[in-house]
């Protein structure tokens, strides 16, 4: 389904401030696959998310997603058959439209909003009842008064209402509580498997890199430095991704946000 072949980015080249964020990396993700990605701040994880959505083109390399190279096709139109969720709750939806209002422009129905079929309404509320937060009792309230976590879900499924070739989720649970956290990622494992979504997740909390998902990868440096997948994977433990990452990296994890994790 997605293929990077020798992509690199570096921001600011030239310059004493120049960061190489991505450095010579190939991946190869298979139709199906959902791989969670965990690295400290600065290996890349955002980036190539960033590179994958067309947010910026790579220095080098190619990016082929579903046979086709979009290498350089803009992120507007790579957005149509790419989903994505990032760690804020305020982004990926309209605040001052109500909920009805965002999953018509999601479902992409066209038209003026107020021109939402009775049948096509009744639709929103069966999908909004599936995540059990009471939204579908909600439909006429602005987006804006929702919680976080609310707010996620709704999101979620504002990006897969249509099921998209690939669905990235950059940290999408990091700025919830953990209850709320653990709502949202069983919404997202039921919405990803149920429509047989391929999907990168960027995580800090390494159980959960090892329990969700077929397949594991640990950046550093802009490098993919460790991939694990199948019975290799289902063995290891979270000590166990502390050694891999030492040895990899030459250095000791000192993330304090994926430690207390």
């Amino acid at each position: 389904m997605l293929k990077l072949n020798h992509v690199t980015k570096t921001f600011n080249p030239g310059t004493v401030n120049a960061k190489t964020a991505l450095d010579d990396v190939s991946l190869h993700i298979n139709r199906g696959d959902f791989v969670s990605i965990i690295g400290a701040n600065g290996a890349g994880k955002s980036t190539i998310m960033g590179a994958i959505a067309g947010e910026f083109f790579t220095d080098t390399g190619s990016i082929i997603l579903d046979g086709e190279d979009v290498t350089l096709k803009p992120e507007h139109k790579r957005a149509k058959v790419i989903g994505r969720l990032f760690q804020d709750p305020m982004r990926g939806s309209a605040p001052g439209m109500t909920i009805e209002e965002n999953l018509a422009l999601a479902a992409g129905k066209g038209g003026w909003l107020s021109m939402v079929k009775k049948s096509e309404k009744e639709e929103f509320r069966e999908r909004l009842a599936l995540l059990g937060m009471g939204l579908e009792d909600r439909m006429h309230q602005p987006v804006g008064l929702l919680s976080g976590g609310q707010r996620q879900a709704l999101t979620l499924m504002m990006a897969t209402f249509n099921a998209p070739k690939l669905l990235l989720l950059d940290e999408h649970t990091a700025a919830l509580d953990p209850a709320t956290v653990e709502k949202v990622l069983d919404i997202t494992k039921k919405v990803v498997e149920e429509n047989s979504i391929t999907c990168l997740m960027v995580t800090h909390n390494m159980q959960t890199a090892l329990e969700l998902g077929n397949r594991t990868l640990m950046m550093n440096a802009g490098k993919v430095i460790y991939d694990a997948a199948g019975e290799e994977r289902a063995k290891l433990q979270v000590s166990d991704l502390l050694v891999l990452f030492k040895e990899a990296a030459g250095r000791a994890l000192d993330n304090d946000r994926i430690l207390l994790s």
